[in-house]
């Protein structure tokens, strides 16, 4: 009997979206299969005391070995693909699935002279055309009463049926329209047939020929002022649209493809690849694996088709591959896939439908099975440890770089310069210590000095010169700093707290934050920033602490001195390290970048008012909603705002009045006009230096934010 907490995963491994999980035992057998709207709730719900659990439920955790998972979209696509492999593996601990009672159908009894549309479950039967399966019965009921209106098939029974045909009058559906009455003669068998058969196309997917005629009719209607019929054909329309569900995990019932995502970085790559048969997800594998040279996605996919097919033949190759890139070049490796198949291997990119949608869900679960094998070598101890021991000998180190701290210089187009400092202890990243500065240059302001040679190279003697001389002063000061910002604080020119000599540690015994000194400075750069940032330790008389530089284009370790830069491996795992503190340095400064310039944009005019700081600033905003609004405003309504006087409200309706209407204010990154808010910014506390949000850097604005 195994212990289930042998192979239970971290909470934070697992996803918290809609997915289906498989439990195996010792020997690879899939012995459970289910769905989940959140599978880290639901999957935390096996792995307590067994003592709580249901006695099928404790044999199933017991007699697993390991759990695995998939991401799907919605609940829906999950009850499908669990559906899927419920019957490809025939887990032995889904008994009360092995009926398929739990899983109806929508059925067309095309083996009928009058075919019928009804619910189904059990076997299927010789003539009858299935689809689903639905979640619900009552889904597919529903799914009917919307198509009736468009197909008027037959839904009754062979009771109600014979019925109506001897008493000559039809039931309520036929009454109402949502049947063409068959029964009472007012369609032919033919007819009805053909009925039959435009319903099951539309269910099967060939849903465009319908919905173009309709609204072809539409619109000829609305043009012989036929408007009654114009809206009943409308509301058809709407009716099939509704009835569409699309689904990302079922395609035609004749899809024979396999899907291919890749999700990478610099170093390493995750493949998933989802085996259609049937229209159905029949399979799906995965891996990761290191990329020891910088290959595109394109050789990425070419690696993955011959680890895949380079000992298939025939029907294991199926006539369709979808990928996310093109081999280059294409031709030999189609010759190759039709070879092994026997015949012509369609290899192409899905561009729109359910195939494409399919792709994205493929693509969904090689993203998470990267983060998942990120998150795993990130925190396996040995894995940090090796770490640290290659930077240590890479860098020439004493010791292994225990505390690590990296800078980055985030603008755009030279305005709202800022920096941050990010810290790693042991190689983990201590959101508490992480700090955010403005950079003042030479004029205390926070743009660039532009013309004067290498902006980011000063910015970052700045930001290292303030760091350190903190550090400096808190060997030698006690006193409270203040948290988030690097701003200065009690009027003290050098932005060092007054007071008297004292402790160096906290209440809990740990150092100062800026009196505990890191082993490394890493800066985001190559050798003008570690040029930069030495010359500032140097000119400190700081001696004691390590500098390099990690350079974004080459991935090359730069450090003071050298004219050549030290190369790792590409599979090493200190430069992986590196990359990673490297890329969270720059994403919380692109961060707080892009806040700095959010307030900028919103406050506009209110920025020249003298006297004027940003709480009462967003006050005003919050209480007028826009600047518009506030520039014409009464002296007396002004007044109505908290914390706003007489004499301030003044000074703000004769700083408006006396400022022109300015043009609407463009964000110079996207090129969009910025029009006044409704709404006051958020304000920015400190505790969002300490516990940032992970934001990414949209395509379009890069190569103007760094």
């Amino acid at each position: 009997m195994a212990d289930p907490s042998s192979y239970r995963p971290k909470p934070g491994d697992i996803p918290d979206c809609p997915g289906v999980y498989r439990f195996r035992d010792e020997y690879r057998r899939v012995i459970y299969v289910g769905k989940a709207k959140s599978l880290r709730q639901r999957l935390a719900n096996y792995f307590q005391d067994l003592a709580n659990l249901h006695p099928r439920t404790r044999s199933m955790v017991t007699t697993a070995a390991s759990v695995e998972w998939t991401v799907v979209s919605t609940e829906v696509e999950a009850l499908q693909l669990e559906y899927s492999w419920i019957k490809e593996y025939d887990p032995r601990f889904n008994v009360k699935y092995r009926d398929d009672k739990s899983y109806p159908y929508l059925a067309v009894t095309m083996n009928e002279e009058f075919p019928r549309v009804q619910v189904m479950r059990g076997h299927k039967k010789k003539g009858v055309r299935y689809f689903g399966p639905y979640g619900h019965a009552w889904a597919i009921r529903d799914t009917v009463d919307l198509l009736l209106r468009v197909f008027p098939v037959r839904t009754c029974s062979a009771g109600v049926f014979k019925n109506a045909a001897r008493t000559g009058r039809p039931c309520l559906l036929g009454y109402i329209g949502k049947c063409s009455a068959p029964c009472v003669g007012r369609v032919s068998a033919e007819e009805h047939r053909e009925l039959a058969e435009d319903f099951s196309d539309f269910m099967a997917g060939r849903t465009g020929t319908y919905l173009r005629r309709l609204e072809k009719q539409m619109t000829e209607a609305a043009e012989e002022m036929e408007y009654e019929r114009a809206a009943r054909l409308r509301d058809d329309i709407e009716a099939l649209k509704k009835a569409m569900e699309k689904n990302a995990v079922v395609l035609a019932d004749a899809t024979d493809a396999d899907l291919i995502a890749v999700a990478e970085d610099e170093l390493e790559a995750a493949v998933q690849i989802f085996h259609v048969r049937g229209g159905r997800v029949r399979g799906q594998r995965g891996w990761v694996t290191d990329k020891v040279e910088d290959v595109t996605t394109g050789a990425l996919v070419e690696h993955a088709l011959q680890q895949l097919y380079g000992e298939e033949s025939g029907d294991a190759v199926p006539k369709e591959v979808l990928v996310p890139a093109l081999p280059d070049p294409l031709e030999p490796v189609q010759e190759w896939l039709a070879e092994r198949r026997g015949s012509n291997v369609s290899l192409r990119i899905p561009q729109r439908g359910d195939k494409k949608a399919l792709m994205e869900t493929v693509q969904r679960n090689a993203q998470q099975g990267l983060v998942l094998h990120k998150t795993r070598r990130a925190s396996d101890l040995t894995t940090r440890s090796r770490a640290l021991e290659e930077i240590a000998e890479a860098l020439d180190l004493d010791s292994a770089p225990l505390r690590i701290e990296c800078y980055d210089i985030s603008h755009l187009q030279g305005d709202d310069v800022v920096a941050s400092m990010v810290v790693f202890e042991d190689g983990l990243q201590r959101k508490s210590e992480y700090r955010r500065f403005q950079i003042k240059g030479r004029a205390g302001d926070t743009r660039l000095w532009h013309g004067e040679g290498q902006d980011d190279v000063r910015s970052m003697h700045e930001v290292i010169t303030r760091r350190f001389r903190r550090y400096l002063a808190e060997k030698e000061r006690t006193g409270e700093w203040a948290d988030g910002e690097d701003v200065p604080v009690d009027g003290s020119p050098d932005g060092l707290p007054d007071g008297p000599v004292g402790t160096l540690v906290e209440d809990d015994g740990r150092p100062k934050r800026f009196a505990y000194p890191p082993q490394l400075v890493v800066v985001d750069g190559g050798q003008p920033q570690v040029a930069a940032a030495q010359r500032a330790l140097d000119e400190l008389g700081i001696d004691d602490i390590a500098v390099c530089g990690l350079a974004k284009r080459l991935e090359e370790i730069w450090v003071p001195g050298e004219d050549d830069p030290v190369v790792l491996p590409r599979s090493s795992e200190g430069l992986y390290l590196l990359q990673r503190v490297r890329d969270e340095a720059h994403r919380f400064a692109i961060t707080y970048q892009r806040t700095r310039r959010a307030k900028r944009f919103r406050s506009g005019p209110l920025d020249d008012v003298p006297g004027l700081g940003e709480t009462r600033k967003q006050a005003l905003i919050k209480h007028f909603g826009s600047v518009k609004r506030l520039r014409s405003a009464t002296i007396d309504q002004i007044c109505g705002v908290p914390g706003i006087g007489r004499k301030t409200a003044e000074t703000i309706a004769a700083a408006l009045a006396q400022a022109a209407p300015a043009a609407p204010a463009v964000n110079t990154a996207t090129g969009e006009i910025m029009e006044d808010v409704e709404e006051a910014p958020p304000a920015t506390t400190a505790a969002d230096a300490e516990t940032p949000v992970p934001t990414s850097v949209p395509d379009d604005r890069r190569g103007q934010e760094t």
